[in-house]
Order: C-alpha cells, then structure tokens, then sequence
C-alpha cells in the first residue's frame, strides 16, 4: 500500500477524529482520508493556531491531538509547539521536509527545520524511507502519550510530504498499542507509600498541592478521597485547578503567582506541603517563595527527575499520581483527622478573609465592568459540564484565582505562557468534546493573534463561545511601565501597550459569527445564555476597565 494509505488508517485506529493544517502537506494521505475515515481535516489560516487547535484537543481527549504543515510553515509549528511542551500536552506534529536528492542546492523555500522541534519535542525523527511510516507513528503515539506526556515532531521527505506517495509493505496495525494518558502506571513500593503517609498523617497543618499529574492522570476522585479522609486543604498548580472543584470545603483555590491570596498565605503557615504531579515550578510556587522555609516537603510524581529538583525532600514516590493516590488512601488512618481541626478552621478563615475582601469587586456593577466580575459571572453561570479555556497575561491571573469550578465534571485548561493560545486551543477543545459546551476566556490582546480562525470555526462548525475581555490594551503591562517611568508614563509609553477602541462583536458579525457586546454587568448572564444556545460561533465582547489590574502574588 502507499505510505498515506498507512498514514490513514493508523490515524483513524488510533482514535484520531480530527487534524489541524495548514496545506499543502501530505496530500495523498489527505485523499485517502477522505476516503477511508471519518477524520476532519481542519484547515486553519496559521500553523501556530493549528499546533494550538491540536494541543486544546490532546488536553480534553486525553489522546494526541495532530498537526500538519508543509516545509515553509514548520518553523510557525514548532512555535506553536511550545505551549503544548511546557503543559505536557501529547501532540504529533507531521512536517514536509528536505529531499536528500536536492540537499544543499537551494530548493525554494527551504532549510533544515529539525533543529527548531529539538527544543520542544520529546521526539524529533526524520522519515525519509516509506516502509518506515507505520514503526516511526507507533514510536511517535507512544513516546507522546508516556511518562510526562509531550509533543513529538516527524518531518517527511519531500516539501509537502510526498514520500506517503510511495508503495511498499506495510503494516498499518496499532491494536493494543499506547494511544491515551496514561498507558503505564508506575506502582511504588508499598513501604515508600506508609513511610510518606505516615510522615503526611503526622502533619499539624499540611496542605496538598495538585498539579497537572493528578488531571492527567485521572485521580481528581482519588485526591478528593485522601483530603477528606485526613482532613487535609487541597491548592492546585493552574495545571491542576480541575482536580478538586473550587466550591468543596476543603479546596484552597490556586496557588503560587497567578494564585489566590488565600492558597498562598495557607501555604506560608503549613508546617508540610506534599506535591502531587507537580513539577514545583516557579508559576506553582511563585519562584520557591512558598511553602515557607521551615515547611516539610513530600513529592510525588512519575517522572523521577522531579523528584527533588526544587526542594529537599522528607518522603517522595515514583508513582503515577492516581496509583499513588488509591495506596495512600488504602493505609491511611482516619482517627488522625480530628487533629487538624483548627488548621481547617485555620484555613476556611483565610478563605473568609480573602472572599471578604474581594466580594466588592466579583460583585461590582461597575462601568467600564470590573474583570473580577466576569470571573464571578463565569463562576456561578458556566454549564455543570463545561470546559473552560483560558489565556495567560491578567486572563490567566484573573480567573487562576477568581474563577471557581462547582462541580468535578467542568474542565479547565490554561495557557502555559503564550498569549493568543486560547482561541484556537477552544475551537481543538471542542472539536475534541463536540457535545460540552466551550467557553473560552482571553482579552482583546491574546484575541488579535488568531482572530482570523472566527472563520475556521465557522467553516466547520465549531460552535465554541468566547468571551473577550476587552479593555483597549496589554494592561498587565501597566505596572512594568509605570515603574520603569519613575511612577507615571508618559502618552507615548502608555502607547507601547494599549489598542484602538474595537467592536469585537461587530468584527465577528461582519466574518459571520455572532456578537454580543457586553458594557453592564447585570448584561452579562443572559448574553452568556443566549451564546450557549447559539448553534455556531459567538463572541461576547465585554467591555471592561483598562486600569483595572489583577492583584499581585501574596509572598
């Protein structure tokens, strides 16, 4: 058979429902899908906004989510690929590349783009003989989707691919083989599991920090079980915000520096802090200022260059988080729980005082809208099933530390530093979860990188809704500048992050979307009914108040 007809029918067995593109890549193998799948093949207007579309789809799947471009556009999909390596997120990226044949004698468009997938792949493999398609997309599948999970990266001879036009004898079988997180699940010893509960258990005011292994492994039930048994307040990584819903009693919110006050403080008076699929970085842990320096600290995690990497660790494991979890839970002793109830009273103060504080602004019916109030909308109002994707800069800051999840079955997902990530991660999101209902969070600054795909989801009917918090500027910006300024900027150095007024309702009637514009508060339920209920794209373009700035990291 010809190396696309492989292509195809591995993709489609190995559960692939939809890729993300840019033409012209792997054209035959673009007919044979057609032809002999179900697979959509989503042409986006650029390759970072298709390796995002793949990466929203691999975080709600559970599976890789895969993206294609030809040679001229691989290096804007390594870009994209970025985000997608730093969140541990399983994407396959399949490029054109060079011909040995024409090497070295400057073919249009080309150069040697495997070293820009070096640095954020976890495999990056050339495929220059067609019978080695089906072993390089099982290596690639399985590499993308064990231990910490990560993209991989395979570059086809020929500018556009053209080596899945070639025949030879190929075995296309994948059954049984690793297609979704996790295929493995590391065990510890059961002597290392007592030794670290014993230690957690002994605890006077532990807290336990959920990060993105615990999502990634399933064990969001698991953790909830343990916290309750010991009695212990559960703060999550951004990564991990959905593994304990925001409303139980004993969650704490996010910590670390786009966190809630409250996470943080609890976590500067914890005598032991115990790291569950955390890699303890300095978004989690606001730079190591938390917890404090006297603080035991236990981890776990299923990669073992964790283990240890920011900390000196009493206890760790080597386990997957859920594996972990269900052993912890099995030898762990509940008489101990009482012990910690002053530290929950402790703890549910904090979270008084911050809610306190803050209720003036989730509640304000301010104009220009105040963001902490789209964040309390978004709280109260967002389907019992929703997923919700979330841009980084004040987007991520605002609803990291605002935005509750009521209920195990909502998602979040979250940009792990690229602005502009979120839209086209919805529209991979949803494509991924056709029947939950999307909603995506970003400002008008994340919003114009990729504001050209309203049309691809209208396309192909990808019926997310988006919510643009629209305050004429970069605004995180502010604080830097006005520091840098001696105090105050001048009009030309506000210059350097604000926009011209834009309508973004109006931009997205006028591509054929629908547009709702928000500029009161009490507006903001029924537009977002009203979106839910719209059968193609909408954007909810609210209008908030430049100056207002989302709080700093409490240390």
């Amino acid at each position: 058979m010809t190396g696309a007809r492989a292509l195809a029918e591995m993709l489609s067995a190995y559960g692939v429902t939809d890729i993300f593109m840019v033409p012209a890549v792997l054209r035959r193998t673009m007919a044979e899908l057609e032809l002999h799948t179900s697979i959509r093949r989503i042409h986006a207007h650029g390759e970072k906004a298709a390796a995002y579309m793949a990466d929203g789809y691999a975080r709600v799947a559970g599976r890789p989510g895969v993206c294609m471009a030809q040679v001229v556009g691989a290096m804007n999909l390594a870009a994209g690929l970025r985000d997608a390596y730093l969140a541990h997120s399983p994407v396959i990226a399949l490029t054109g590349g060079r011909d040995p044949a024409t090497k070295f004698r400057k073919v249009y468009q080309e150069i040697d783009d495997v070293p820009s997938f070096e640095a954020v792949t976890k495999f990056n493999a050339t495929v220059d003989d067609v019978a080695r398609i089906p072993d390089m997309l099982r290596q690639a599948f399985r590499v993308s989707v064990s231990g910490v999970p990560g993209p991989v990266h395979l570059q086809f001879r020929g500018n556009e691919g053209q080596l899945d036009q070639e025949e030879a004898d190929l075995d296309p079988d994948v059954s049984g083989l690793p297609s979704a997180i996790p295929p493995y699940r590391p065990r510890p010893s059961e002597a290392d599991v007592r030794q670290l509960v014993e230690r957690l258990q002994a605890a006077a005011r532990p807290v336990i920090v959920a990060g993105g292994g615990v999502r990634a492994s399933g064990a969001g039930a698991a953790l909830v079980a343990l916290a309750e048994a010991l009695s212990i307040p559960v703060a999550t990584s951004l990564n991990g915000k959905d593994a304990i819903a925001g409303t139980h009693p004993l969650s704490i919110g996010v910590c670390g520096t786009y966190s809630r006050g409250s996470a943080n403080r609890a976590l500067l008076e914890a005598d032991l802090v115990c790291f569950i699929g955390s890699e303890t970085g300095s978004m989690t842990t606001h730079f190591w200022r938390l917890p404090a320096k006297d603080a035991a600290v236990l981890q776990i995690d299923i990669e073992a260059e964790n283990l240890g990497r920011n900390y000196r660790l009493d206890a760790a494991l080597l386990s997957d988080a859920r594996v972990a979890l269900e052993l912890m839970l099995a030898c762990a002793d509940r008489s101990t729980a009482p012990r910690r109830g002053t530290w929950l009273a402790r703890v549910r103060e904090l979270a008084a005082q911050w809610r306190d504080e803050m209720r003036p602004l989730l509640s304000s019916d301010a104009m220009p809208i105040r963001p902490e109030r789209i964040c309390s909308e978004l709280s109260r109002h967002a389907p019992e099933d929703a997923i919700m994707v979330v841009d980084t800069g004040h987007a991520g800051m605002w609803m990291g530390g605002m935005y509750d999840l009521r209920s195990n079955r909502q998602s979040y997902l979250r940009s792990a530093g690229h602005l502009g990530w979120a839209f086209p991660a919805a529209l991979g999101a949803k494509c991924a979860a056709p029947d939950r209902p999307v909603i995506c969070f970003t400002g008008d600054a994340g919003f114009w990188y990729h504001v050209a795909e309203i049309e691809t989801a209208l396309r192909w009917g990808i019926n997310a809704v988006i919510v643009v918090n629209n305050n004429g500027g970069g605004n995180q910006s502010k604080r830097g500048f006005d520091r840098v300024y001696g105090g105050q900027q001048t009009e030309q150095g506000r210059a350097l992050w604000t926009f011209r007024p834009t309508d973004f309702a109006g931009l997205a009637e006028a591509i054929g979307a629908r547009g709702i514009r928000v500029e009161k508060a009490v507006d903001f339920q029924s537009a977002l009914a009203s979106a839910l209920a719209t059968p193609r794209l909408t954007v909810i373009d609210v209008v908030t108040d430049i100056e207002a700035l989302a709080p700093s990291a409490v240390a």
